[in-house]
């Protein structure tokens, strides 16, 4: 906005005066905000283990290392069992997500006023909690143990495919469809050959990405008592065996290695 000095030249400012004045009080209050979280914060901790970490993780790492290879041979069936919780739970959820998406999305649902609305909050409340509460109240219900961690692990996931989904769905190209329709097809043939076809390759990189995070979100649900690697995990951490800890952090880090490698080749091939 333009001003004038005293002898009427021009001046450009980016902002008006109330412009400036509204942005200087906006950083006021996020400082202030920010203070007070920070005392906040600064009185439920206890800073002297703060300051101490330093030793305390040099302590632990001269513990762990070398790793203690010969527990290698334990750790086969664990971690197979975290890769059949990551498998097992995808396609679980991606079964259930496909109708859930077809039933959210504007162009497919059947009724936009009462299906849409259900559909949605399936979607909403499946992502909303995490895998590992998830695995906490299924373990309550059914027991621990993989089946448990399977179940966790596909009901996360069903919000998350369905969503992406849902949005291919809504984005397709509408020509196609049109056509169909207009040779007379039904809404079932309208679905399997103006729709479907447009909507595989998103499912397809859909699919391998959910399963891709789902490896990392397996291998910490034996924390809980879900199965899989975390199991072992959690039995070390109990009794002070780093040397197995540092192992079984190594295997899980190859596995995540593994299924990104994995992952990134079946999403360029279908790309």
């Amino acid at each position: 906005m333009p001003v004038q000095d005293h002898n009427g030249t021009p001046i450009w400012h980016k902002r008006t005066t109330a412009e400036s004045l509204t942005r200087w009080v906006g950083w006021l209050i996020g400082v202030a905000i920010f203070v007070f979280c920070w005392q906040r914060i600064s009185e439920s901790t206890t800073w002297f283990f703060v300051w101490d970490a330093p030793r305390i993780a040099n302590d632990i790492w001269t513990r762990a290392t070398p790793p203690r290879w010969e527990y290698i041979t334990q750790l086969g069936r664990p971690i197979w069992d975290t890769l059949n919780i990551a498998t097992m739970g995808t396609l679980i959820a991606l079964c259930l997500s496909v109708p859930v998406a077809f039933l959210a999305a504007r162009n497919t649902t059947p009724s936009a006023l009462f299906i849409r609305p259900i559909a949605l909050l399936i979607i909403v409340s499946t992502r909303s909690i995490n895998s590992l509460i998830w695995a906490l109240l299924l373990i309550a219900i059914i027991g621990p143990g993989v089946f448990a961690g399977v179940v966790a692990i596909a009901i996360r996931s069903i919000g998350f495919c369905a969503k992406l989904l849902y949005e291919a769905i809504e984005e397709i190209d509408v020509s196609q469809v049109e056509a169909i329709t207009a040779t007379g097809g039904s809404r079932w043939q309208v679905m399997a050959y103006g729709i479907v076809p447009q909507i595989l390759p998103a499912f397809a990189g859909i699919a391998v990405f959910r399963w891709d995070i789902n490896i990392r979100e397996s291998t910490v649900l034996g924390l809980v008592g879900a199965g899989g690697i975390g199991l072992q995990l959690s039995s070390s951490l109990n009794v002070l065996a780093w040397p197995q800890v540092s192992l079984i952090l190594l295997v899980i880090l190859a596995a995540v290695v593994i299924s990104e490698w994995v992952s990134a080749k079946v999403r360029g091939a279908i790309i």
